[in-house]
């Protein structure tokens, strides 16, 4: 041990001894000998205890500054280009480093007491304090990238952290290689014309191959940009495989392929429509195809004319803005009508379930289910709320026929009475979070879905029988196209007629938005059967203290963007209220779409209407809502009003800014 570092350590405890033994010849020569004898023996006793410590003292020097000189000797003689840096926990100062380290930064040699923060910008230590053994980032130095490892040197006392050791591993190949590896990992894509049998319909062979060459011209000049394999499989469907480097390229042009590929057109006019389903991050190609082909089903169960992403982990969707065009076929309506009277007669029991708050179109298509159960010879159960749903008078109605006195169920119910032969058929939505109960939905096994609404990423899986038809005006429509092959006229009564034609009524605006051909050939059937328009009008009515509420949420409402009308209210309100309300700001000039928001306990409820070019599912999916290009609505918890209304602004601006 060195002069300097001897005085250093040297503690002058001597002086308080020699003071002791002052104050002991003092009180002798006092004749105090008991004061005497007592700091005499006082004296000697911490004498002792001083030796003792001074002794363990200064073998924990030794000991701590054996460490620091053999930390010292290895930086000083490591000649290998691993950079190495001693650091003091306390302030994170460097005290010693190696030629390697000096050289990867780039700071004078010997240049210590400066910063680690200051030599590597953004540079944290305290993962050191707290035990672990490597930096959580990478460090970038004069354009090399590492990897930094460490360790603490600690006197035998536990708590007493002094010094961190700093290893740079310079990985730099090895993370170009493994961002090479990333960029050009496979995204396997397939391309699907939406529409190719209502293009090709009548046309002659000439006219035909002449429509396929434009489309072909139009795929292929899109993707030679992505320097990719693209190969067509069948008449309207194509194979894209291109590397995840150019995916991000496709994702900022919004797949400019959607909007081009509208400009051709067959000679009746109509535009032509694509659809892309991409599979990304698989394990192989074959995983990457299968999400690709999950993703293709999405895009086109939610309406076709968008991409839709699939990773290991979410669905991703862009475009998707047009208004869906009806695609349906009635053969496809026939088999799950023949499917779903097999299901149903193969089971012990069936539950029909709608979502939370059932209207009238989810209460209209379960009494559909009924009638075809019914057929069947089976008991079925429809799990509503009777305290909480916007039907009240129609189920007031069901209830008092003697058929249905005692259909109507409660979760609980429905919970004690399944079994493992039960089926449970959902109608008029596709999530899970959706439905009247979760537990019901997860204690059946064979599950079917009867639904128009566009499908969400979440949707209900697995199924056993699908019907999920995006171009319908409602769940009620469906259902009777079911009926239709299902029973025959004589076996649906009355009230099942009355309440689907209540739930196309509802979701149609009493036809008008979002009919078809289907649809006024669905209500056609229903009259046949009995129902009564004006009956249907009745239960649409509200009584005057409903109707001046609803007008003071019109009243409430702003403007927006020129066409859109936003009603933001601080007061709760009825689903009911807020959804006429809603319908009935598109009865003013100049507006195309409109928003109702409402506090609902612990959450804010939207209800949305279209009928311009604005589309409400795209704009409310970003809020977790969902629905149809026309009608859609979403339910945010845990916030509220003023910050649902600044999220669906901002939502709103990026619908019509890209």
């Amino acid at each position: 041990m060195n002069k300097k570092l001897g005085r250093l350590l040297h503690d002058y405890v001597w002086i308080y001894f020699v003071l002791m033994c002052g104050f002991t010849v003092g009180a002798v020569l006092a004749q105090q000998y008991i004061l005497a004898g007592a700091e005499a023996g006082i004296t000697v006793v911490f004498f002792l205890l001083y030796l003792l410590l001074k002794r363990e003292r200064r073998r924990e020097i030794q000991q701590f500054l054996k460490k620091v000189s053999h930390v010292q000797t290895g930086i000083d003689n490591a000649e290998s280009p691993f950079p190495m840096a001693a650091i003091r926990l306390a302030d994170g100062r460097l005290l010693h480093a190696n030629d390697s380290f000096y050289s990867a930064t780039g700071i004078a040699d010997g240049l210590t007491e400066r910063s680690i923060t200051e030599i590597v910008p953004g540079f944290q230590t305290d993962w050191l304090v707290s035990g672990k053994n490597e930096y959580a980032y990478d460090v970038t130095l004069q354009e090399r990238r590492y990897r930094v490892y460490g360790t603490t040197v600690r006197a035998d006392d536990p708590g007493a952290t002094l010094m961190g050791m700093l290893y740079f591993a310079d990985l730099t190949e090895l993370y170009q290689v493994r961002d090479e590896y990333i960029r050009s990992r496979p995204v396997v894509s397939i391309i699907m014309i939406d529409n190719y049998e209502e293009l090709t319909k009548n046309l002659t062979e000439g006219a035909m191959s002449a429509l396929d060459a434009k489309i072909n011209e139009a795929i292929t000049k899109w993707t030679e940009r992505y320097h990719g394999l693209l190969r067509r499989l069948e008449k309207n469907r194509f194979l894209f495989v291109f590397e995840k480097r150019d995916l991000k390229d496709a994702i900022d042009e919004k797949f400019s392929i959607l909007e081009d590929i509208h400009q051709i057109t067959s000679p009746s006019g109509l535009a032509a429509s694509i659809s892309f389903g991409l599979g990304v991050e698989g394990a192989s190609f074959e995983e990457s195809y299968g999400f690709a082909a999950l993703s293709i089903e999405m895009a086109l169960s939610r309406g076709g004319d968008q991409a839709v992403i699939k990773d290991r982990y979410n669905f991703s969707f862009y475009g998707g803005r047009t208004k869906e065009a009806d695609r349906r076929s009635k053969v496809r309506s026939r088999v799950t009508a023949n499917s779903l009277m097999e299901l149903i007669g193969q089971s012990s029991q069936v539950f029909v379930m709608s979502h939370k708050n059932a209207d009238l179109d989810a209460v209209g298509a379960a009494m559909g289910i009924c009638c075809m159960c019914r057929k069947k010879g089976k008991k079925a159960s429809i799990v509503l709320d009777l305290y909480n749903n916007a039907a009240e008078r129609l189920v007031e109605e069901i209830r008092a026929v003697p058929e249905y006195r005692n259909v109507f169920i409660s979760a609980q119910e429905a919970l004690l009475m399944c079994d493992n032969h039960s089926t449970l058929i959902v109608v008029d939505t596709n999530r899970p979070d959706q439905v009247e109960s979760k537990h019901l939905l997860e204690a059946i096994s064979k599950v079917c879905v009867v639904d128009h609404h566009r499908r969400a990423a979440d949707y209900i899986n697995p199924v056993v029988v699908n019907l999920h038809e995006p171009y319908a005006s409602s769940a009620a429509e469906l259902v009777t196209e079911l009926l239709q092959y299902a029973v025959e006229k004589a076996d649906v009564l009355p009230i099942e007629a009355k309440s689907l034609l209540a739930g196309v009524f509802l979701d149609t605006k009493s036809f008008n938005v979002r009919t078809g051909e289907r649809t006024f050939e669905a209500a056609a059937f229903l009259r046949q059967l009995g129902a009564e328009p004006v009956e249907v009008k009745k239960l649409l009515q509200n009584d005057f203290q409903d109707t001046m509420a609803k007008y003071q949420i019109i009243k409430a409402s702003r403007l927006y963007r020129q066409e859109i009308a936003v009603a933001a209210l601080n007061t709760n309100t009825s689903r009911v209220l807020a959804a006429q309300a809603a319908d009935e700001l598109l009865n003013i000039s100049g507006i195309t779409a409109s928003f109702v928001l409402y506090p609902d306990e612990e959450q804010v409820i939207i209800s949305a209407r279209s009928i311009g070019k604005a589309n409400v599912q795209v704009i409310l999916e970003p809020l977790g809502g969902g629905g149809n290009a026309a009608t859609a609505g979403a339910q945010i918890k845990n916030t509220t009003v003023k910050e649902v209304l600044d999220r669906l602004v901002a939502s709103i601006d990026r619908f019509y800014e890209t």
